[in-house]
């Protein structure tokens, strides 16, 4: 078979999931359907079924696996999740003057999926696409924690992952009510002072509350 993406092993993998999609297979039918060597078509077909990717039916055909099902409800909950919330997030930096930033978590931390930054000179910057761990921040440790009624609607940091920078974040919900974000503001501690809860929780709060009724608004539309 043609190479598309120049990993072949990656390409073999996606030729298999792809002929699956269509029907369950036999492992004689499977190496046809996806133009693979019987002996590579098992060994691939076998190793995808150890992630869950491929599953065998009641009568032992090859067919997609349930980890698939999982997979593609997480990439259509975050497909547009971006777009949709930018306008709520300018609004929230015009409003406090400081950098905010939209994070969601990924592979045990969290990734930076929108950041805006701040009209001052001395800003914090995160930049979009940004790994950052779960451990130490607002924003980490609110995607760390459980949705637990009673929880506080925001959580603050000072100087936890950077010296000299404080921020405060709060969580986005799912529809089924479990933390799928975390908006955050953060900056300079001179700015927002060793108490950036006080100074701007509430505001972030507000934010994350107005995202939750945008996701669940776009949840009912899909």
């Amino acid at each position: 078979m043609d190479s598309v993406s120049g990993v072949g092993v990656i390409d073999k993998a996606a030729a298999i999931l792809d002929a699956l999609a269509r029907r369950p297979l036999d492992l004689a039918q499977l190496q046809d359907a996806a133009g693979l060597p019987r002996a590579t078509a098992h060994r691939l077909v076998v190793a995808l079924e150890k992630h869950h990717l491929v599953r065998r039916d009641a009568g032992g055909r090859f067919c997609l696996g349930l980890e698939l099902v999982a997979l593609g409800r997480a990439a259509s909950d975050q497909l547009g999740l971006a777009d949709l919330v930018r306008p709520t997030l300018e609004q929230l930096r015009d409003d406090t003057g400081e950098s905010v930033q939209l994070y969601v978590r990924e592979d045990g931390g969290r990734r930076c999926v929108v950041s805006l930054q701040s009209p001052h000179a001395l800003r914090w910057i995160v930049p979009e696409g940004s790994l950052l761990p779960l451990d130490v921040g607002s924003a980490g440790r609110v995607l760390a924690r459980a949705a637990t009624a009673g929880a506080s609607p925001w959580v603050a940091s000072v100087e936890e992952r950077e010296p000299g920078v404080a921020s405060v974040s709060a969580p986005v919900h799912g529809a089924d009510g479990s933390v799928v974000a975390a908006v955050s503001v953060s900056g300079p501690v001179e700015r927002l002072t060793r108490s950036p809860g006080e100074r701007f929780g509430a505001r972030v709060a507000a934010a994350a509350a107005a995202l939750d009724r945008l996701v669940a608004s776009a949840g009912r539309r899909s």
